[in-house]
C-alpha cells in the first residue's frame, strides 16, 4: 500500500508540473510587462529625497537638504509637493549658497528650504493660475500659467511631475526666498 500511495502522489505531482509548464506556453509579453510594471512601481517606491539623489541636476538640493537637517522630514511619508531647484539655480545665489551651508545658518537654510515644499501632492494639471499655496515654512507661494508654461514665484517649473512614494517633485530653475518678516 505505500508504494502505491507514493506511486499516487509521484503521479499528482507529475501532473501538476505538466499542468503548470502548460500554463506558460507562449504568453512571453506578460513576462516582459511585468518587468516593465515593476520598474514603474519601483520608481514610484522611491521617496522624495531618494528620487532627488538620483537626479545628478538635484544634488546641490540634496546637500543642502542635508545640511539643514531635512533629510529625514522628506524621507517621510507625507505626502509633499516640492518645489526643487536646480543645481543650476543654486548656483545663481554665488557665495550666498555657501554662507547658507555653514552649520550656523542651519536655520535660515531650512527656512528657505521648507519653502519649497507644500503639504499634500499637486500635480501639475491640478495647479491653476493665480493659485496660492502655503508652505510648511508658513508663507505663500503664488502659481501662474501662461501659455502652457508654470511658474512659482515667478520660477518657471523645468521639469513638472517626477513621482515619489510619499508625493511629487516639480523641478524648478530658481531658488525660492521667503519673504522677510
Amino acid at each position: 500500500m505505500t508504494k502505491r500511495t507514493i506511486l499516487l502522489l509521484a503521479s499528482v505531482l507529475a501532473l501538476a508540473l505538466g499542468v503548470a509548464a502548460c500554463g506558460g506556453g507562449d504568453d512571453e509579453t506578460t513576462g516582459a510587462t511585468t518587468a516593465t510594471e515593476e520598474k514603474a512601481a519601483a520608481a514610484t517606491e522611491e521617496n522624495i529625497v531618494a528620487v532627488a539623489q538620483q537626479t545628478p541636476d538635484l544634488s546641490t538640493l540634496v546637500k543642502a537638504l542635508s545640511a539643514a537637517g531635512l533629510v529625514e522630514t522628506l524621507e517621510e511619508p507625507g505626502p509633499y509637493t516640492v518645489f526643487a531647484p536646480t543645481n543650476q539655480a543654486f548656483e545663481a545665489l554665488g557665495g550666498t549658497l555657501n554662507t547658507l551651508l555653514e552649520p550656523q545658518n542651519k536655520a535660515e537654510l531650512a527656512e528657505i528650504l521648507t519653502y519649497h515644499v507644500v503639504p499634500g501632492k499637486l500635480t501639475s494639471s491640478e495647479l491653476s493660475d493665480g493659485q496660492k499655496l502655503k508652505t510648511v515654512q508658513g508663507d505663500t507661494l503664488e502659481v501662474r500659467i501662461a501659455d502652457g508654461e508654470v511658474t512659482v514665484n515667478g520660477a518657471k517649473v523645468v521639469t513638472p511631475d517626477v513621482e515619489a512614494s510619499n508625493g511629487i517633485v516639480h523641478v524648478i530653475d530658481e531658488v525660492l526666498i521667503p519673504p522677510q518678516t
